[in-house]
C-alpha cells in the first residue's frame, strides 16, 4: 500500500503532465483555450511551489480555482502538507562545500601543463564528473538545499532558532552547501582545464565560459552554480523554496571571473565595466536562490591576522566586492582559519577580531571540519557552522580508511574520477 505522501507525489506529478498537455493541446470548437491555459498555468505554478515545500503558497494560488485539475491539486497538496513535519534539530544540519570544478583533468592534473599547482588542484578540487555523481547521490539520500538563515535568525542581538517553520516530508532533511573562490583566478586560466567567468545566457540561465584544450570557447554548465541550477530545474524538490547555496568570494583579482579589482588593476573604465558585468551576474544568481559570503578580500588567514589587518582586509572587501554582491551577514573563512581557532571555543565579546567582524555586519561564520557531518555553535550574537570540505584530500582519506563525514553523502570509491591522481596527495602543499 502506498503512503499518503507517495500518493500526493504521484498526484502532483500527474498534474504537471496534465498542465503541459492542456497548454499544448489543440483547441476544440467552443473551448475557452485562453482560460484553460491560464488555469493550467496556475496549477503548474502551485505544483512547483508544493514541490519546493511551500504548501501554503501553493494552496493560496489555487484558492479560487474551480476546475477539476485545481481541485485535484488542492487535495494532493493538502495531503502532502499534512504529512510534512517541522524540522526539530536545527543544529544537526550538514554543510558541504567545494572549490571550482576541474573540467579537464588531463590538463589540471598534469605535471607538464600545470606544474605550479598540480598537487593543489588534485588536493582541493573535484572534477566535474565527480561533482555530478556526488550531487545525484546527495539528492538520492533525501537532502534538501536550504540557507542557514532559515535555521537561525538574529533578532535584537539574539540568535534564535526558526527551524520549526521548515516543514519537510518524512525522509527529507536540510543541507547547506557553499562554494569557495568563485573568482576564477588567472592562474587557473593559465593552467587550463578549469571553467571561467559566469555570465547570464540569452535564455536567462547562468552559465560558465570554458576553453578546451584545442582553444575553442563554449558556454554551459561547467561549474557548481549552473550544474546545481540545472539539477534543481529537473528536481525542484532538491531545493527548499528555491534555496541553493552560498558563494564565497575574495576580491584581490575581482569577482565571478571579472577582473574588477581596483587594487590590482586600477580604477579604469575596464575595471568599472568588469564590476558592472559581475553585478549583473550576481543579481541573476541571487534571483536564482544563491547567497553570497565574504571569503576575505585577499584570501588571508584571519586566525593569523591582527584585528587591524582584518579590518583593513574587510574594508577592501566592502569597498570592492560588496557593491557587486550586496551586503551579506555570512563570512566563510579562507583556509577555514576561524578567529577562535578550534571547535569548542567561543567568540568573546571582548575579542577585538570578533568586534571588527561584528561591526562589519557578520553574524554567520563558517570554519571547516570534516570529521563530523555537522557541528554548530549558537551564541547570542552569532551562528557558527563547521563545513565539510569535499575535495581530493578528504576523498583520499576515505580511501585510506580514515574517518570522515563523506560516506554519509556518497560512495567515494565508486565516484572516483579515473583521471584523478591515485593516490591523491594528502599533505597540504598546494594552493587552496
Amino acid at each position: 500500500m502506498r503512503s499518503p505522501l507517495s500518493l500526493a507525489a504521484l498526484v502532483l506529478a500527474a498534474l504537471l503532465s496534465l498542465s503541459a498537455c492542456v497548454s499544448a493541446g489543440s483547441p476544440s470548437p467552443g473551448t475557452d483555450t485562453q482560460g484553460q491555459s491560464a488555469a493550467a498555468s496556475v496549477v503548474a505554478q502551485a505544483t512547483l511551489k508544493a514541490a519546493q515545500y511551500d504548501y501554503d503558497g501553493a494552496l493560496a494560488l489555487l484558492a479560487s480555482g474551480t476546475s477539476a485539475e485545481a481541485a485535484a491539486a488542492k487535495a494532493g497538496i493538502t495531503k502532502a502538507k499534512d504529512a510534512a513535519q517541522p524540522w526539530a534539530e536545527p543544529t544537526k544540519v550538514p554543510h558541504l562545500f567545494w572549490h571550482p570544478l576541474v573540467v579537464d583533468p588531463a590538463r589540471a592534473f598534469s605535471t607538464e601543463l600545470a606544474p605550479a599547482d598540480r598537487a593543489g588542484n588534485a588536493q582541493y578540487m573535484v572534477t566535474r564528473s565527480e561533482f555530478v555523481a556526488q550531487l545525484q547521490s546527495i539528492y538520492d539520500k533525501g537532502y534538501v538545499l536550504i540557507h542557514p538563515e532559515r535555521l537561525y535568525q538574529l533578532s535584537d542581538g539574539v540568535m534564535t532558532s526558526v527551524a520549526d517553520r521548515i516543514k519537510l516530508p518524512p525522509g527529507k532533511k536540510p543541507l547547506v552547501i557553499s562554494q569557495d573562490d568563485v573568482n576564477y583566478y588567472k592562474r587557473w586560466a593559465d593552467e587550463g582545464g578549469f571553467p571561467a567567468e559566469l555570465k547570464v545566457a540569452a535564455d536567462g540561465t547562468i552559465v560558465n565560459k570554458y576553453t578546451d584544450a584545442a582553444g575553442a570557447t563554449t558556454e554551459g554548465a561547467f561549474d557548481v552554480v549552473p550544474i546545481v541550477d540545472a539539477f534543481v530545474r529537473q528536481h525542484p524538490d532538491f531545493s527548499y523554496r528555491g534555496d541553493k547555496g552560498s558563494i564565497a568570494l575574495t576580491g584581490y583579482e575581482g569577482a565571478l571571473g571579472y577582473r574588477s579589482s581596483v587594487r590590482a588593476y586600477g580604477d579604469t573604465a575596464a575595471t568599472q565595466q568588469a564590476a558592472a558585468d559581475a553585478k549583473r551576474v550576481a543579481d541573476a544568481m541571487k534571483a536564482e536562490g544563491w547567497n553570497f559570503a565574504s571569503h576575505t578580500f585577499g584570501h588571508i588567514s584571519y586566525s593569523a591576522s591582527s584585528a587591524a589587518q582584518i579590518k583593513a582586509d574587510m574594508d577592501r572587501w566592502k569597498a570592492e566586492v560588496e557593491p557587486i554582491t550586496g551586503p551579506t551577514p555570512e563570512l566563510i573563512y579562507a583556509f577555514g582559519s576561524d578567529i577562535a581557532n578550534s571547535i569548542g571555543t567561543s567568540y568573546a565579546a571582548s575579542d577585538p577580531k570578533y568586534q571588527v567582524l561584528k561591526d562589519a555586519g557578520f553574524s554567520y561564520f563558517f570554519p571547516i571540519d570534516n570529521s563530523s557531518p555537522y557541528y554548530v555553535q549558537v551564541k547570542d550574537g552569532y551562528y557558527r557552522q563547521w563545513r565539510v570540505d569535499i575535495d581530493g584530500i578528504t576523498m583520499q582519506k576515505v580511501r585510506d580508511g580514515k574517518a570522515t563525514a563523506l560516506p554519509l553523502f556518497f560512495d567515494t570509491a565508486a565516484l572516483w574520477d579515473p583521471l584523478r591522481p591515485d593516490p591523491t596527495p594528502t599533505l597540504a602543499t598546494g594552493v587552496k
